[in-house]
């Protein structure tokens, strides 16, 4: 009568020198095959070109979003860490993950570092699950436009300005004019719309896990990690490795997706930037970060 592949395994434990192969060659054959984690870190300002931060962008985040989905992982853990940026850039983001996730049926769990504000927040829901630590930060879902004014300044300094434009709205808000109601307007109007298609999302990833009113999550607050908890704006407190090794144990295969970002010096300098161009951004980062580090 043949035996058991059990009964082999077993009769090759108690062999010695060569019959000790045939063991191993059993367990990697018929034995269990280790689950297959892959960890994306997505850390910094979402749409900026440089900072010694770290960036976000879409163009530069698509092959390694491919790559991470490319063996068919059990698991791919998303490691949070932005205070937002550019909406449209979060956007392109968040939905090749779950282009990626739905068509390789590879679940995706997105676990939040210091911040997950804005458009961070918004990439936090690309997982199906969000856990978060006691002291993250999350929320900030609104709109914001910001910028400095100047109408007064060029004449103190007897500087005249010109500008050509072609089109009677093209020159609108700019910060060497007064402020202009219809200009005023016609931004708010683009925020909003921005704004409800933020809470549509949120909405249509959290589902019946929200618990509070529109009034209280929408209107660009943010909070705790426990807060947010209780908010259902995240669904677990706890870290990155014990929640994957109560999931599948400790004998788990991990893979870490790299993002290239160039030498240090450059990305610390912007050297492939404009110096003005690379002081303004710079500037812009700090103040999204300096809004949260409480």
């Amino acid at each position: 009568m043949p035996k058991k592949i059990s009964q082999v395994l077993d009769e090759s434990q108690k062999s010695e020198g060569s019959k000790s192969f045939k063991l191993s060659w059993f367990q990697r054959l018929f034995g269990p095959k280790k689950k297959r984690v892959t960890i994306l870190r997505l850390a910094g300002v979402i749409g900026q070109k440089s900072h010694g931060q770290g960036s976000l962008q879409f163009e530069s985040l698509r092959e390694p979003i491919d790559e991470a989905f490319k063996c068919k992982p059990d698991l791919l853990c998303l490691i949070i860490n932005s205070p937002g940026g550019l909406p449209g850039q979060a956007n392109l983001i968040a939905d090749r993950i779950l282009e990626l996730s739905k068509r390789n049926k590879v679940p995706v769990w997105s676990f939040v570092e210091d911040v997950a504000a804005s458009g961070g927040y918004w990439l936090a829901c690309a997982g199906e699950k969000i856990i978060a630590l006691e002291s993250s930060i999350i929320g900030s879902i609104g709109v914001v436009a910001a910028g400095f004014g100047f109408p007064k300044l060029l004449e103190k300094i007897g500087v005249e300005r010109r500008v050509y434009t072609s089109g009677q709205s093209k020159n609108q808000l700019d910060s060497f004019l007064p402020e202009n109601k219809d200009d005023i307007k016609r931004i708010k109007d683009i925020q909003n719309d921005i704004h409800q298609h933020f809470i549509n999302y949120v909405k249509g990833r959290r589902a019946h896990r929200l618990q509070a009113e529109d009034d209280i999550l929408f209107q660009g607050d943010f909070w705790s990690g426990k807060k947010s908890k209780e908010l259902g704006l995240v669904d677990e407190i706890g870290l990155l490795y014990p929640t994957i090794y109560a999931k599948f144990g400790k004998n788990v295969k991990i893979k870490y997706i790299q993002l290239a970002q160039g030498s240090f010096i450059k990305r610390l300098l912007g050297l492939h930037q404009k110096p003005l161009d690379h002081l303004v951004e710079t500037i812009d980062a700090q103040i999204l970060w300096s809004r949260y580090r409480l």
